[in-house]
């Protein structure tokens, strides 16, 4: 994070911001800080209509207590040469916890998400969920569930009869068809205020032309979806056999 971590009073000024409606970019300005660090700052605690910095704070320092409870190292023992740096890929989990809530997705699904994509495997069970996300088991099952509800994750049994919680190739794809269906029925419900508002009246123009724009946007994200499905399913090239 440049600059270092965020201050108790930079807190403050990101919630007097927020109680002002400025938005994210504004507020980053006056703080001399990235726009996304204000944006999962306000995300990762409650969001811009109940992020209070007294609480943020706190939180955010008993996280840090946390990690170094969790995570102890020896100074005299040698970097790890394999394997992506675990902090590194703590911070990316939450940046992308962050935009997934910004898309419009509840925390703990967010999180959930978050966890699931970042593993190799690309599935986790629910006690390793548990685990990783320092939750209950009743939380992460409310979060799977309405993520399974929006085609999100799906389940499957292992070889030792534990339900396993996947995201396969296909999430993509299914997000951005659930986006297109869910842009057409914003035009046909546009649609239908024309004839109610009255043709021609400057309210059932704005409908009209707000319905043809959001039947472009859907077909089009219907269209570009279907035709790059494919680069879902790339695998990596093996390595050449003269490979020396």
């Amino acid at each position: 994070m440049p600059g270092g971590r965020l201050t108790q009073q930079e807190r403050q000024q990101i919630a007097l911001g927020l109680a002002d409606g400025l938005a994210y970019a504004e507020i980053a300005r006056g703080l001399d800080r990235p726009t996304s660090t204000i944006t999962r700052e306000v995300m990762r605690n409650g969001g811009p209509t109940a992020y209070r910095a007294d609480l943020a704070h706190r939180a955010t320092e008993h996280r840090s207590h946390r990690r170094r409870q969790a995570a102890p190292r020896d100074p005299k023992a040698p970097p790890q040469a394999d394997g992506p740096d675990a902090e590194a890929v703590r911070e990316y989990e939450e940046t992308l916890t962050t935009v997934f809530m910004v898309s419009g997705a509840p925390k703990m699904m967010s999180r959930v998400l978050a966890c699931l994509f970042t593993s190799d495997a690309g599935s986790l069970t629910a006690s390793e969920l548990v685990q990783r996300l320092q939750v209950s088991p009743a939380s992460v099952s409310k979060a799977i569930t309405f993520a399974e509800s929006q085609g999100l994750v799906r389940r499957e049994r292992d070889a030792r009869r534990r339900e396993r919680y996947v995201v396969d190739d296909d999430v993509w794809y299914q997000s951005m068809m659930a986006s297109a269906r869910s842009t057409i029925q914003l035009g046909e419900t546009a649609r239908q205020g024309v004839s109610i508002l009255g043709p021609g009246t400057p309210a059932a123009v704005r409908l009209e032309n707000a319905a043809r724009f959001l039947d472009f946007v859907s077909e089009s994200i219907a269209r570009a979806a279907n035709q790059a499905r494919e680069i879902l399913h790339t695998k990596p090239e093996a390595p050449s056999d003269s490979t020396a």
